[in-house]
């Protein structure tokens, strides 16, 4: 992403994890772990959204990591629907919590990255460990089971999404009351609206 990214590899259950780190320029203040669209199309951590939001906790002065997915470049193992990605994405906060201890994180995902991130959040509850906050964009409620989130959580939907209709995400936020921004004329990977992306996520952050 620019002169700070730090790739490295982290030992996972099912083979070496490819990561990225970007560092604030200022004093970490926060960890935050993002995780990507859909292995099996094309899903990458390089993904321009997941950038988007790595550029955007980096902003808020995060840590902003990233990881790819089990099959996904370096990235041993293969596709697990889910589970072995939520569990891979587990062991990258213990490896983040023991470079960054005491520090707060929170959780952010793209499309079936919102699945991986919703699971480990209700792990994360069920331990009495939760993250901060989540941020979660082109959520895939329509495509997996997701979760119920924490009322606070920031929801960004394209428009004219093709992927996962606008109307699912209205369906899944409706009974737990969670405002969904959305971002007008933008299709499931915000072509040229990723801007908005950045902008909604700082300015929500720090209300």
């Amino acid at each position: 992403m620019n002169a700070q990214t730090q790739r490295f590899s982290l030992q996972g259950a099912a083979g070496a994890l490819e990561c990225a780190l970007d560092l604030p320029a200022a004093t970490p203040r926060g960890i935050a772990l993002i995780g990507h669209p859909h292995p099996l199309f094309g899903g990458t951590m390089d993904n321009k959204v997941v950038h988007t939001l790595a550029r955007a906790f980096v902003a808020l002065d995060y840590v902003a990591v990233r990881m790819n997915f089990r099959g996904v470049g370096a990235s041993g193992g293969v596709y697990d629907e889910g589970a072995g990605e939520t569990d891979d994405m587990a062991q990258l906060l213990t490896h983040m919590q023991q470079q960054y201890p005491a520090l707060p994180f929170a959780l952010a995902g793209f499309s079936f990255g919102t699945f991986v991130q919703t699971q480990l959040q209700k792990r994360l509850e069920e331990q009495g460990t939760p993250a901060e906050r989540l941020v979660l964009v082109g959520s895939a409620p329509g495509k997996w089971p997701l979760p119920t989130v924490p009322a606070d959580t920031i929801l960004i939907h394209g428009e004219l999404d093709e992927t996962i209709p606008l109307i699912d995400v209205f369906d899944w936020a409706r009974p737990q009351d969670l405002p969904v921004v959305v971002v007008p004329g933008a299709d499931h990977f915000f072509g040229r609206k990723l801007h908005h992306i950045k902008n909604h996520v700082v300015a929500m952050w720090r209300r």
